[in-house]
């Protein structure tokens, strides 16, 4: 029987962020034991440094600048293109019907296929059951739950529970009886959490035991937070960067806690109806860690910067794949991936035709996971033309092998690292290997050009 998949993705959470992926602060025995009992990717990435855009790639198999959904979608009226120095370029606000998602192609194969949590990829039009899912459970336009985690939320399409609920457990029960009410066919939960998006909120039972843990670490009394230079944008030049250097945020801590409950209940329904051994784990994040602005809650060092960057810490995430009898446990994978690769994968894994028209950026993870061969592909690529609410600047990448250049679109300019050597990118390489970076750029330029991407525009109006 082809496998049940659990797909769960967590809302800005940094790719240090787990015990097993060094965290010395939060804690996450779920999640560690998924690891110690599957595989865990050392170089996986989100296919941009914002939400909406990795979200529409994951349900696409397609790079952000081929869909057109390249920046977050705003859901409240009144936003406008942030100016600096160029104007961020226009966007699709919604992720179109014209894609076939991972949902539809999975339903078409004979799956129940079912959404729980965030959607954030437009509105009623544009929901998950006009994407290919059968169920949707508070999937809305909302980008955060903006009235708080604990009932009421006045989530436009999931109702309140009892006053003072937390979202995440009301989500995890919800996605708990879909499983045991599951009809025997083979299921699609693609679980979305809020989680750890701002609001930072956690349950006082937890953060009161994290506020302990730092003060019995001294953490409490260790500088956590660096002032940074101004943002760029100019509806923010008022503000500055504030970067985390240290993870020790009580409140965070208790939502990452809460998170990793999460993966326990989903793991303990599946073992109650007998179907642990025919279900499939995979757990990632939609960007980096929130470092660098709006509390600044997590820390992603030794990567550079977080949420809303092109370096290290705004795109590398957490993997982690369980899958007993299917994934050897304990093993590790150092090739790097990335969110369109979810699409055929998935599709593999269900013993389903893939549909390479579809999710044409995208490659199986399958021979990885199966540790039976590498990936037919030497590159990723990221556009991200707009400036984020965290501080980062309009640009674009590509990592190929070991070695990244980002073009800044302010002045054009690039930077290269080997991040094999240097994965905090301290070390800027375009002046010392030109002829890598002409080469990077140009390749970076051609895939630009095959995507239909749009950039930003010079701004008249700016004055430095």
């Amino acid at each position: 029987m082809p496998p049940n998949i659990i797909f769960m993705l967590m809302d800005d959470l940094g790719w240090k962020d787990l015990g097993c992926c060094g965290s010395e602060f939060y804690e996450t025995p779920n999640l560690d034991r998924l690891a110690a009992e599957g595989m865990r990717f050392r170089n996986a990435y989100s296919a941009s440094p914002v939400c909406s855009p990795a979200r529409a790639s994951i349900m696409t198999g397609r790079y952000p600048a081929r869909v057109g959904v390249t920046d977050w979608i705003c859901w409240r009226p009144g936003f406008h293109p942030c100016k600096g120095r160029v104007i961020d370029a226009p966007y699709v606000d919604h992720l179109p019907l014209s894609e076939v998602s991972v949902a539809r192609a999975l339903r078409d194969g004979g799956y129940q296929t079912w959404h729980v949590g965030k959607w954030h990829l437009g509105g009623p039009d544009y929901y998950p059951d006009k994407h290919g899912f059968d169920i949707n459970v508070g999937g809305c336009e909302w980008g955060s739950p903006s009235k708080g985690y604990f009932s009421p939320w006045s989530i436009p399409n999931f109702p309140d529970g009892p006053k003072g609920e937390y979202l995440t457990d009301r989500l995890a029960a919800e996605a708990v009886r879909l499983i045991r009410q599951t009809d025997g066919r083979p299921f699609f939960l693609n679980f979305w959490d809020y989680l750890v998006h701002t609001p930072i909120q956690g349950k006082p039972e937890y953060v009161e035991y994290f506020k302990a843990k730092a003060q019995r670490l001294g953490l409490d009394k260790v500088k956590a937070i660096e002032e940074g230079e101004v943002f760029p944008c100019e509806h923010k030049k008022h503000l500055r960067v504030q970067r985390r250097i240290l993870q020790s945020d009580p409140v965070y801590a208790a939502m990452v806690k809460s998170m990793d409950d999460t993966v326990g209940k989903l793991r303990a329904a599946v073992e109650a109806i007998g179907q642990a051994d025919n279900t499939v784990f995979i757990f990632t994040s939609d960007n980096g860690g929130l470092a660098t602005a709006e509390g600044s809650p997590t820390c992603n060092l030794p990567l550079s910067e977080g949420k809303g960057w092109m370096y290290e810490g705004g795109t590398r995430e957490a993997l982690l794949v369980w899958g007993p009898g299917r994934i050897r446990a304990g093993s590790v994978c150092d090739v790097p991936v990335t969110g369109p690769d979810f699409y055929p994968t998935m599709l593999e894994m269900a013993g389903l035709p893939l549909r390479p028209a579809q999710h044409c950026d995208g490659v199986s993870l399958m021979p990885l996971l199966n540790e039976s061969g590498s990936l037919d592909r030497d590159a990723l690529f990221w556009h991200y033309p707009h400036y984020g609410n965290q501080g980062g600047t309009p640009g674009a990448s590509v990592r190929a092998g070991d070695v990244k250049l980002i073009e800044f679109f302010e002045d054009r300019h690039v930077e290269l690292y080997s991040l094999a050597e240097d994965p905090a990118e301290d070390r800027d390489l375009a002046s010392i290997m030109p002829e890598k970076a002409a080469e990077l750029r140009d390749r970076l330029h051609q895939w630009l050009a095959s995507t239909g991407a749009k950039f930003p525009a010079p701004n008249p109006t700016y004055q430095p």
